[in-house]
């Protein structure tokens, strides 16, 4: 395909905005650059004077450290159960569909959705079969498939549905990183919708949710920068991984992020169905092309602009991971971007502090930097645990004094049982008897948590950049096909 000197040139710009943007215009927000100097200063000396010390005061040192782990571990799961309790009441916005079809259509804003995929062919055609129902009028929105230039296979897949007036297939020119956002990035210059949304390939949007998005902007008020929709898995019940993770789910979007909007803490995005201004997009530099949690940093940038977001009561179902393999692949990438995204705003803590206040501070802390932290500590809690139980080593009860070892007692056991406790009555009111069932064994899902966040250190460490593919349509369990129209 042959393109002209200005296609070629708008082209160009846009590739070297969509991954230079951030880290030029905002550079301390992007994760471009893992640690400022500042920061890699701050962890020379920290190894630097633990070593000493172990050296000098080694037990000294061991109760220090046991101290602010037990604190740590404690205050996650503290922050945890307290924002399950407070889920109730939390507003989610709520609108009829004889609501929403009674409004004039020239009313509405425009819409652009940014679907990204990558050797996805096998998926297409159900993709576009559930974007085609979307619910919403076709001269007021625009559908942008976003594929690689060099993935002919999804492109000729998607090439082949017949596509209607308002899909668009945008290549994206080979260039690193090659990442979703990046992606995002530079399909947004050429978008046109007054609010953006990003589903993925597998992702079965409610059709209404659009219109529903659209009314919610309309009644809360201008400081509204972003609306999140619930996402829930069509294969919750194949196996136990996928009815583990539909539990996890259905506590982080209807109980986690509530509970932080109702708060106005900062909330860390789901990857899909997200819809947001576009004209806060564009000011706030889009998204972080070296982020492989883009949408988790860009709910914390929203916060600390001054923006809130509020929860749909509309629902997207995706395809959960059923392969172990898989699943530890995404589960890395989301806590090695959650652990990039602490490290980005955490670089000038007080400014973050003045941005969200002292609650969304310590939400920030505890929610973003503590659920990678959390899955790292719990191997080490259960093994001095089994440790002591088995050989009971004098070196535990040296670092353990008792104000240490009755607060650990509290984390470790009374927490665990009550956060436990808690995930069951979420399992419960999905109403599937399996998924119930598997819930029960939830401390072997928090197990693979741990071996995912230890992947993820290591990768933040030699690759933090690199965006590790999920591979999608493994389920035996894919929703028929819903029919598109080519001439909508």
């Amino acid at each position: 395909m042959e393109i002209d000197g200005a296609e070629a040139a708008r082209s160009q710009f846009a590739l070297d905005w969509s991954v230079d943007g951030l880290s030029s215009n905002h550079p301390t927000m992007s994760a471009r650059r893992q640690l400022t100097r500042r920061q890699l200063i701050g962890l020379i000396l920290l190894v630097g004077g633990l070593i000493a010390a172990f050296a000098i005061a080694p037990i000294t040192t061991g109760i220090v450290l046991m101290a602010i782990g037990t604190v740590v571990y404690t205050g996650v799961l503290l922050m945890r159960i307290d924002l399950m309790i407070r889920s109730d009441g939390a507003q989610r916005y709520a609108f009829s569909d004889e609501y929403l079809r009674a409004q004039n259509d020239d009313d509405l804003p425009t819409y652009t959705v940014l679907v990204p995929a990558y050797k996805e062919p096998e998926v297409m055609g159900q993709l576009l079969g559930n974007l085609a129902a979307l619910d919403y009028p076709v001269d007021k929105l625009e559908i942008k498939l976003l594929l690689e230039a060099d993935d002919d296979e999804t492109i000729a897949a998607a090439e082949a549905q017949g596509l209607p007036a308002h899909f668009e297939i945008v290549r994206i020119p080979p260039r690193e990183p090659r990442t979703k956002p990046k992606a995002l990035n530079y399909a947004l210059l050429d978008s046109h919708g007054d609010i953006v949304t990003i589903y993925d390939a597998e992702d079965r949007p409610d059709p209404m949710q659009l219109r529903k998005a659209a009314a919610t902007f309309a009644v809360a008020g201008p400081d509204l920068g972003c609306v999140q929709a619930e996402l829930a898995y069509f294969n919750a019940d194949e196996n136990i991984i996928t009815r583990w993770f539909a539990t996890e789910y259905r506590m982080w979007f209807t109980q986690f992020l509530p509970s932080l909007a109702k708060v106005n803490a900062p909330i860390p995005l789901g990857g899909t169905s997200n819809h947001i201004r576009r004209d806060l997009l564009v000011g706030m530099g889009a998204w972080d092309p070296f982020n492989v949690t883009e949408d988790a940093d860009l709910g914390i940038r929203l916060r600390r602009c001054g923006y809130r977001v509020a929860v749909l009561d509309s629902v997207t179902y995706e395809e959960a991971n059923t392969d172990f393999v898989n699943w530890v692949k995404q589960r890395s990438r989301w806590y090695k971007g959650y652990m990039q995204t602490w490290l980005v705003h955490m670089r000038q803590p007080l400014r973050l502090l003045r941005d969200v206040g002292v609650g969304g501070f310590i939400r920030f802390n505890l929610f973003v930097g503590g659920t990678p932290i959390l899955a790292i500590l719990n191997p080490i809690s259960w093994f001095l645990l089994l440790l002591w139980f088995v050989l009971e080593p004098q070196f535990i009860v040296d670092i353990m004094p008792p104000p240490v070892y009755y607060t650990a007692l509290i984390g470790w056991l009374v927490g665990n049982f009550a956060f436990y406790y808690l995930n069951l009555t979420v399992a419960f009111e999905l109403g599937l008897r399996r998924v119930f069932r598997a819930a029960v064994l939830l401390p072997l899902y928090w197990a693979m948590m741990s071996l995912a966040a230890i992947k993820a250190f290591f990768q933040l460490v030699f690759t933090p950049s690199y965006w590790e593919k999920t591979q999608h349509g493994l389920s035996r369990e894919m929703p028929e096909l819903v029919e598109h129209d080519s001439a909508r």
